[in-house]
């Protein structure tokens, strides 16, 4: 970010909105979509959807002021028993087990991807330890109440507006405001990646899969906002090895 770039960012002005801030303190700017991104659904388990719907609908209609930083797990609040959330499989240190708000994360990597496209400032991201399977590979945010945040800042002269929205197959964020969108694209540069091993664990001739595994990858994630370029830094997931049991099929 140049220093002209952040100087709009703390008084709340973006580049485009810079030029245009007397229409829209005049409130003459149609509302319209920022940024907006969609993750898939399909092939979560159900308490995982489950856990990211609800995650969705608590950040559904939340405003953030001109200047003004989000924190996702402020807006969201806890993901526990008593607020409706569900066990579900999360990885830790490359095991999957059952947690409280499993799937949480997909609400909150979708939420990213939106407001880095909007243009937003990206005050707290935190990558997972490995790559997930619903967004490229770092184009993930993390989460874990209350210390690990997604915490973001509207660049914008108006308010902002979240829509989160489920189908069956997608989960979809949008920011919504009267202002003019920002030219903004996201891509990645892939420094290397690495297969999972297999780990055989007995040696039967059955077989049960444990942990399908993981593709490792090391990469860098760049924005173009209004034409100027920034890098959003670079990410190393580690490969999770794949492991199947072994054990004679006729147990």
């Amino acid at each position: 970010m140049t220093q002209a770039r952040a100087a709009l960012a703390l008084a709340g002005i973006s580049g485009i909105a810079a030029l245009g801030g007397a229409s829209l303190l005049s409130g003459s700017m149609p509302e319209q979509t920022l940024g907006s991104y969609a993750t898939p659904l399909a092939g979560r388990l159900a308490d995982q959807r489950h856990n990211a719907e609800l995650a969705a609908r608590r950040l559904d209609g939340a405003v953030v002021g001109p200047g003004e930083e989000l924190s996702f797990n402020r807006t969201v609040g806890s993901w526990s028993r008593d607020r409706g959330y569900r066990r579900a499989p999360v990885s830790f240190n490359g095991t999957l087990v059952s947690a409280w708000g499993g799937g949480v994360c997909q609400t909150s990597s979708t939420l990213y991807n939106a407001a880095l496209l909007a243009g937003f400032e990206i005050v707290e991201r935190h990558p997972h330890r490995y790559a997930a399977n619903y967004v490229p590979p770092g184009r993930d945010a993390a989460v874990a109440f209350p210390n690990i945040d997604l915490r973001v800042r509207n660049p914008y002269l108006v308010p902002v507006k979240i829509v989160a929205r489920s189908s069956a197959s997608t989960l979809s964020i949008r920011l919504v405001g009267a202002a003019q969108p920002m030219e903004v694209s996201v891509g990645q540069r892939l420094f290397g990646s690495a297969s999972p091993q297999l780990i055989e664990v007995g040696s039967g001739v059955g077989w049960r899969v444990r942990n399908p595994g993981k593709q490792g990858y090391v990469v860098e994630t760049l924005r173009t906002i209004n034409g100027e370029r920034e890098s959003l830094g670079v990410d190393s997931y580690p490969a999770m090895s794949r492991v199947v049991d072994r054990a004679d099929s006729s147990q």
